[in-house]
Parts: C-alpha cells; sequence; structure tokens
C-alpha cells in the first residue's frame, strides 16, 4: 500500500499545534476530565492510553468542541475551539462558527460513522463541498486520490454497507483527510474491527504518521503505540498521570498505575 498524501504536512516544531488546559468535565456527579493539560506538536504523533472510562474519548470530542467542557479551554493553531475571548470572558462561538473550526480537525470514530444513503466517493465529497464551499469536481478527483491511497480505488461506488468494517474505517480515514485537516483525531479506530482487519486500518496510520501527520489516537493497541507514538499520554480518573516518549512510558513507567495497567493489556 502506498503512502497515504496528507494535503498539509508541516515539518515538526516546539509549537504546539493542539494545546489543553485545565480540561475538566463532569456527567452528573461523575468527573470524566480533572484539569487534563495536554501540548500537541505539529508534526507529531500522540497516543493516548488508559483504561475504559478515563476520559479518552471525552478528552477527544472536547478538541474539536463535540463535548463542551465545563472548565478550561482547548485551542488550535493559537485559537481557542468553540468559545472566542469577549473582555475576558469566554463565549461560545456560533454553530456556523464552530463546524468551520472542525473542518480543521478530523475525527475517525470506532464506528465508521459513514453516511449509509451515499456512495463511498460521495462519502468523501459531501463535507468539503458543503462545509468549505469547494468545487465540486475538484473534490470528486482529489477522493478518489484518497481512496487509491488507502487501497480502495475500486470501491468508489461502492456503499457503506457493501464493504468490510476494515474497509469502512480506511474509507472514514480518506473522509477525515479529505478536509485537508490541521490534526486529525482517532478514536478507537480498530475497537469495531475482527482482528484480521486491524492491520489494514493501522497500516493506513502508520503511512500517515511516516509523511508528518499531526494525530491524537486512542488506542488499546500497545505494539502499534510503540511503533508510530512520538508521545504516549497515560490518561486515569480523567488525570494525566504519565506521558513521555513510548520508550519510557512503555518500557519504564514511573507511576504503579500505569505499570498495572501496562501488565494487563501489554
Amino acid at each position: 500500500m502506498s503512502a497515504v498524501a496528507v494535503t498539509e504536512t508541516v515539518a515538526p516544531t516546539t509549537t504546539p499545534v493542539v494545546e489543553v488546559r485545565g480540561a475538566t468535565k463532569s456527567f452528573g456527579a461523575n468527573r470524566v476530565l480533572d484539569g487534563v493539560d495536554l501540548d500537541v506538536e505539529a508534526g507529531k504523533v500522540t497516543v493516548v492510553l488508559g483504561p475504559s472510562g478515563s476520559g479518552k474519548s471525552t478528552l477527544l470530542r472536547s478538541i474539536n468542541h463535540l463535548e463542551k467542557l465545563d472548565a478550561g479551554f482547548v485551542s488550535v493553531d493559537g485559537e481557542p475551539v468553540g468559545v472566542k475571548v469577549v473582555r475576558g470572558r469566554l463565549h461560545e462561538l456560533s454553530e456556523r462558527a464552530i463546524l468551520r473550526q472542525r473542518a480543521r480537525i478530523g475525527f475517525v470514530f470506532q464506528s465508521f460513522n459513514l453516511f449509509p444513503h451515499l456512495t463511498v466517493l460521495e462519502n468523501l465529497v459531501e463535507a468539503p463541498v458543503a462545509a468549505l464551499r469547494r468545487d465540486r469536481a475538484e473534490v470528486r478527483a482529489e477522493a478518489r486520490t484518497l481512496l487509491e491511497r488507502v487501497g480502495l480505488a475500486d470501491k468508489v461506488d461502492a456503499y457503506p454497507r457493501q464493504l468490510s468494517g476494515g474497509q469502512q474505517q480506511r474509507v472514514a480515514i480518506a473522509r477525515a483527510l479529505a478536509l485537508r485537516p490541521r490534526l486529525v483525531l482517532f478514536d478507537e479506530p480498530t475497537s469495531a474491527l475482527d482482528p484480521e482487519l486491524v492491520g489494514e486500518v493501522l497500516a493506513v496510520i502508520k503511512d500517515l504518521a511516516a509523511a508528518g501527520t499531526t494525530m491524537i489516537i486512542v488506542t488499546h493497541e500497545i505494539a502499534f503505540a510503540r511503533e508510530v507514538a512520538d508521545t504516549v499520554v497515560f490518561l486515569d480518573a480523567g488525570r494525566v498521570l504519565e506521558q513521555g516518549p513510548p520508550e519510557q512510558v512503555l518500557n519504564r513507567p514511573r507511576h504503579p498505575r500505569t505499570a498495572a495497567f501496562l501488565s494487563r493489556v501489554g
């Protein structure tokens, strides 16, 4: 499989693309995020690990404002996500403005979330045309190229129900890239797949990492994290307990909770 072309590949820098500060979120009495801080640099891959219920998916969803934080903030390229600052106070942006921001943040869900009534090609074309007002013919040409590069050139006219789970997830990845995102978020992209289909999806993500795509990936695939991550973050009970390069966090964890988790899933 050839490397997946990314429309906005950047050289790694020390300037964070994503800044999360004091992110706090509760659902009723359950505090899911408890003051999370996180920086993600351009061209880097951050893998978030943690047990079920640790806040991993909520953290991802807060980055593109699918979840509204109770406290703290998220910024992408220095611009607050979902809010604006007016006279020192945060105010919610309009839905239209939030949608424009989300167009810069690709999101790949664990359950694919493809439009079942659209062909594979139209699943890629719809958002760039609707959200970015791009020319449909130009977007269709780019979409065909993306599908070719994720190994699905022969599926442009198929419907999602006609594809395997691995193929659907590769379409979902291509759809996220069709928006030319600044970064891509992956929420356990292989958890809904049969084991024999996991490898084809991970191969696409590895190609993206090699191409310098800025990514945050929630996964339980420890070997995969070891291979692609620049930074591994361990989240538990809504708090970052440990973060660092994979060789440190995965091989020599400093926090006993990290070590206990890895002993069960590694």
